[in-house]
């Protein structure tokens, strides 16, 4: 600043204020800010006037902080190791030949995008007395071909509170179908609006065990579900088998003290039970033919001699046993598939689990990995979802296709 500007300031300040010294700029007032401290620091001595020319003055010396105390000992952290991540296993002599990941996509078309079905579906629940856990993962074989998963999967809860019911849908497309995959999901949301428009009746149904009335209006809505599947297929200009799925699916009350478990469905899989730390197939069995010999198609094992228990059950097979099931009998399914239903009672501890056949038959066929599984899922504890879905994606040699798992821990 010249003279003249330093004159200046003089003489407003000496009309202003002559005895309160030097009024300090706004630029100063922030050079006087002590940004460490957070405190102002307007109280220093006025610094020395410095003539033109000659070299600034160095500047203060910083008052040294006070030293600090010494910190106290802390003991030295833990290492923290995560959880190892669940991996894919296999059980048999060897592991199976295609990949344990996905490797191609299925091919899209641009007018067709809602036509996209996801690699893998993962789902759960946890109402009254069971948890709930519930998994579609595509086949290796068709993870390996870029084919979309013909399995389909739907969880659906209607109502609220103690009168609410859960459905679980389970869809599987017959494998040389090329809309498999469409016809599976057209048949798990149109028995879910079926079940969504009477869930209150149903709700009480179960929950009053009225056993009769729950067979015949589920089998009046699963008749109807495939009318219009039916109806479908003749849209697409196409045969009636060319546009079909089998239809498994469970119904479970909300109410905690409501243990009826309702299984209906149409079409192959299985179901089982884990109890006491033996799988017990309870598949109904398929209605006699007129020779008065049970029917076993689509490649199921012949049912053992049937073992009542105290609910009135008859068990087709002890899965905990280490030998392998009989010889398979093949014999053509029946004209049109029987409507099959069951109503049971669980018990704590057990695990009730609802599969389609490319879970099922490894099941059935491999008693290594009934084992496996027995040992995973004894308990009332349900593992978590990520867990549950390394379970059902052990691997067995000769089995491929998609697979999809609903299981039921009873606590």
């Amino acid at each position: 600043m010249t003279q003249q500007g330093d004159n200046w300031w003089d003489k407003l300040y000496d009309a202003a204020a002559p005895d309160a010294g030097p009024v300090p700029t706004p630029d100063s007032l922030d050079d006087r800010f002590d940004s460490a401290s957070r405190t102002t620091t307007l109280d220093r001595p006025p610094e020395a006037p410095v003539a033109d020319g000659a070299p600034p003055p160095p500047p203060p010396a910083e008052r040294a902080p006070a030293e600090d105390p010494p910190p106290a000992e802390q003991p030295a952290p833990t290492l923290q190791v995560p959880a190892p991540r669940p991996r894919t296993g296999h059980v048999g002599n060897r592991p199976p030949t295609y990949d344990a990941e996905p490797t191609a996509l299925p091919a899209a078309l641009p007018g067709e995008l809602d036509a996209l079905v996801a690699d893998t579906v993962l789902d759960g629940a946890r109402y009254g007395a069971y948890t709930l856990r519930a998994a579609s993962v595509r086949g290796d074989s068709a993870r390996f071909r870029g084919e979309p998963r013909r399995d389909a999967l739907l969880t659906a809860r209607f109502g609220q509170d103690e009168a609410a019911l859960v459905l679980v849908a389970v869809a599987a497309g017959r494998r040389a179908a090329e809309h498999a995959h469409l016809a599976a999901a057209d048949v798990c949301h149109w028995i879910a609006e079926s079940v969504g428009r009477s869930h209150a009746r149903l709700s009480e149904d179960i929950r009053s065990g009225r056993r009769g009335d729950l067979k015949s209006g589920l089998h009046r809505l699963t008749d109807r579900t495939y009318g219009r599947l039916r109806t479908r297929a003749a849209e697409r200009g196409l045969e009636p088998e060319e546009y079909t799925a089998g239809l498994r699916c469970l119904l479970l009350s909300a109410d905690p003290g409501c243990r009826t478990r309702i299984f209906f469905g149409i079409g192959t899989g299985g179901l089982f039970r884990l109890r006491d730390g033996a799988w017990q197939d309870i598949e109904p069995l398929l209605p006699e033919t007129t020779a008065g010999a049970p029917v076993v198609g689509f490649g199921s094992p012949p049912p053992a001699p049937p073992e009542a228990t105290e609910e009135g059950d008859r068990l087709t097979m002890d899965l905990g046993i280490t030998t392998a099931p009989g010889p398979l009998v093949e014999e053509p399914p029946p004209p049109a598939e029987p409507f099959r239903f069951r109503a049971s009672v669980a018990r704590p501890g057990d695990t009730l689990l609802l599969a389609s056949p490319g879970l099922a038959e490894p099941l059935r066929g491999e008693p290594a990995l009934a084992r496996e599984l027995a040992a995973r899922w004894a308990g009332a504890e349900a593992p978590g979802l990520a867990a549950f879905l390394a379970d059902t994606q052990l691997r067995v040699t000769g089995y491929a296709d998609d697979r999809t798992g609903v299981a039921v821990w009873e606590a």
